[in-house]
């Protein structure tokens, strides 16, 4: 028994010598390009701007106490998180039942909603938006299809209601893909067993059902809320100066006063309370998570 045992055991000793040799690592060495192009076209870039976010035009936090000294500096940053909130907020609404669709329809039908949901992916971002600037119009498609039903017309353009309308046709894609992913592999047998132990449908799906797609949603919420955050054309185009999101100022600041420093300071500010909410959102994640499991 003890020579069958250190028998079994000999060819784990002998893998873990393997692993230490030189053509064990070479796979490890595929990630390499991937490595130097993300170093080189993202972390070097990215590193400059942060750079002068402190040295430009002089060394020290000036950049920043400007930003957090001006108002309008400060309405702008709120104006943007909370069109990004808005914009996933809605695109969850409407993405989760489309999601679910998916999930229970048959082969043919899903096939069609699934190149429904990918279709976008085939037109200019540039493209898209143009075409909600000829929709959302005062005298546009939506405001005469409403006006048949004697409604409107309603300022749509140059406006946030258009530019929350514009940014969630764009970015609804990204959160039903992550939704129909988690859902598909949901057992759909616990809806009718949670049924057969008497609670109502309603009550199976939100207590059941539910819980087990927060992963998807999650992920979804947090690639539409990022993406909403750097979003510069649609709001250029659908948006009023009025309603100016903080990408926009940076530009504004960069390309049209050649203040690298202040833009490079939006960029930190930016990216760092992007970084504290993803942060706080895993941390959420994690505790509904053991309360789900337990």
């Amino acid at each position: 028994m003890v020579l069958e045992l250190t028998t079994a055991a000999r060819p784990t000793a002998k893998g873990r010598a393997a692993a230490r040799e030189p053509g064990a690592r070479r796979p490890a060495l595929l990630l390499l390009p991937a490595l130097v192009a993300l170093a080189v076209f993202f972390l070097y870039p990215l590193a400059v701007v942060a750079w002068d976010a402190f040295t430009d035009p002089a060394p020290g936090l000036g950049n920043f106490t400007w930003f957090f000294g001006e108002r309008a500096n400060l309405d702008t940053l709120t104006r943007t998180f909370t069109t990004a909130l808005w914009v996933t907020l809605v695109s969850l609404l409407l993405s989760y039942p489309y999601a679910y669709a998916m999930t229970v329809a048959g082969p043919r039908l899903r096939g069609v909603l699934t190149m429904l949901v990918l279709l976008p992916f085939w037109t200019s971002l540039m493209v898209r938006t143009f075409a909600w600037v000829i929709l959302l119009q005062d005298t546009g498609v939506i405001n005469q299809i409403l006006g048949v039903f004697g409604l409107g017309p309603f300022g749509l353009i140059r406006t946030q209601t258009g530019v929350i309308i514009g940014m969630v046709q764009l970015l609804m894609p990204f959160m039903v893909l992550p939704l129909y992913a988690v859902m598909s592999g949901i057992d759909r047998r616990l809806l009718p067993a949670a049924r057969s132990l008497g609670a109502r449908p309603a009550t199976a799906f939100v207590t059941v059902y539910m819980p087990l797609s927060l992963p998807g949603v999650s992920a979804g919420c947090l690639t539409v809320f990022i993406s909403a955050l750097g979003f510069y054309i649609t709001p250029a185009l659908l948006g009023s100066p009025t309603d100016a999101l903080i990408s926009q100022q940076i530009f504004t600041q960069v390309s049209g006063l050649l203040k690298w420093g202040r833009g490079g300071a939006m960029g930190v500010v930016l990216l760092g309370l992007t970084l504290a909410m993803i942060a706080l959102l895993a941390v959420s994640l994690r505790r509904a998570g053991k309360r789900v499991s337990g």
